[in-house]
């Protein structure tokens, strides 16, 4: 069980974007999201701080359709997936490091339309 734990992610938050689809071949696609993470603490004054972080998020094959479809900016989502990180050079030659989450499972969250 334990074996499952080594790379493993799970948030809940808002879509930043709008799924931007790119189509691979053989007919898969591929699917770039941002997704939004809340968390409220209290700093020594005793205000309360919002601090928003970002997630980078891909998402690959039938989940990928079903992400095309159904996923839009704003929308509440729960995803599980590993992370990953990479590299390249940018058009000025310059190394990128991206740390990105691979979506295994994804469940739409909220009130339905």
């Amino acid at each position: 069980i334990m074996n499952n734990l080594r790379n493993r992610v799970q948030l809940i938050g808002n879509l930043g974007t709008t799924p931007e689809v790119i189509d691979l071949k053989e007919g898969r696609k591929l699917v770039k999201l941002t997704l939004a993470t809340n968390d409220t603490y209290k700093n020594k004054k005793g205000e309360t701080i919002k601090e928003t972080q970002w997630h980078n998020l891909t998402v690959f094959g039938n989940l990928a359709e079903i992400a095309e479809q159904h996923l839009e900016k704003g929308k509440e989502v729960c995803i599980e997936g590993k992370l990953n990180n990479r590299t390249y050079d940018d058009k000025d030659g310059n190394k990128r490091y991206v740390t990105e989450i691979v979506v295994q499972e994804l469940l739409m969250l909220g009130k339905k339309q």
